[in-house]
């Protein structure tokens, strides 16, 4: 078992990524619960143009958190995600998508689990709006079981999922994200760590709520 001071640590070794497009609607809540659950965290916003006022949302939280706002032209998630961890300065790296809130966090479990595997991801309760939908498609990955090296039977391949999934940032810099993926560099990054003969993990105690968003790629079979 890890010490109490380490566990308690966790919240000044911790960078946040948070990746935004006109996430106005939402961006609030995950930030919140940010500050709840990690006060001391650095937070990184990867601003791909936004036109909403979700950026004063993020400036609002300058005071509360240790805030840094990046903006990029030529987006893909591997290049925005990359990016973030270029500038990250922790020793661990939560990314976290600007539609999810933080509800249950276990600092022991992120760390035992990150000193045994890759990549650790939580579950993800859907919501649309106040309403929480009954999980269907690829919500039905996110059970009450532990998985070690999830394999979707739906997708054909191996299944990791970036809106609520901790690192070691040293992982990301030695394994970076493809950068020329239009989407789903997770699942990619996942099969590129079994092929490694490594493992990444799914724990069900840590969880968040995934809201509905239009824009959101995790909803397009929804």
């Amino acid at each position: 078992m890890i010490g109490i001071n380490h566990i308690v640590m966790l919240d000044n070794k911790l960078t946040v990524v948070i990746r935004n497009r006109n996430e106005a609607e939402y961006i609030d809540l995950a930030l919140k619960s940010v500050y709840i659950h990690f006060p001391n965290s650095e937070v990184i916003i990867v601003d791909n143009n936004s036109t909403d006022n979700s950026l004063d949302i993020v400036d609002s939280y300058f005071d509360k958190l240790n805030l840094k706002k990046l903006n990029i032209n030529d987006y893909t998630p591997g290049k925005s995600l990359n990016l973030a961890i270029s500038h990250a300065l922790r020793e661990y790296t939560l990314i976290l998508s600007a539609h999810c809130e933080l509800i249950k966090i276990d600092n022991e479990i992120i760390i035992e689990e990150l000193e045994n595997h890759m990549a650790l991801f939580g579950k993800q309760i859907p919501y649309r709006n106040i309403d929480k939908i009954i999980p269907t498609n690829i919500w039905t990955h996110f059970s009450s079981k532990k998985e070690i090296n999830m394999f979707s039977d739906i997708e054909k391949r191996n299944f990791l999922h970036n809106a609520f999934c901790f690192y070691k940032t040293k992982t990301l810099i030695e394994i970076p994200f493809d950068e020329e993926l239009k989407g789903k560099e997770d699942r990619y990054w996942a099969k590129k760590i079994v092929d490694l003969n490594k493992t990444y993990v799914y724990n069900p105690i840590i969880k968040c709520n995934h809201y509905f968003t239009d824009r959101g790629a995790t909803w397009k079979d929804v």
